[in-house]
């Protein structure tokens, strides 16, 4: 990847802000939206940076089976329950709440 990781950044994030209440996307699905293929653990990278008192909406990012893998899965998990999002044995139905961009 030859562009600066802030230029990176700010692609993530623009991403990230537009997924609706109540959907979800995933790491792939954002590095794919940001044109740049293969790089999902980026985006996990750039949203693990975020300030905690952030207002983009990371919670509504997951991993390819639905799951949550940071460590900060129950606020999380309660975040997205406030949105109206279920996991069901700790995964997220992408089919139900997968954001169709």
């Amino acid at each position: 990847m030859t562009e600066s990781l802030t230029a990176s950044q700010d692609r993530i994030w623009q991403i990230v802000h537009q997924i609706p209440v109540g959907k979800v996307a995933t790491y792939g699905q954002i590095a794919n939206l940001a044109g740049m293929p293969s790089h999902a653990r980026l985006v996990g990278r750039v949203l693990s940076r975020l300030p905690p008192d952030t207002r983009l909406p990371w919670h509504r990012v997951v991993n390819a089976q639905g799951k949550i893998t940071n460590p900060t899965r129950q606020r999380q998990q309660q975040r997205l329950a406030e949105e109206g999002i279920i996991l069901i044995h700790g995964r997220v139905s992408l089919r139900l709440y997968g954001w169709d961009y």
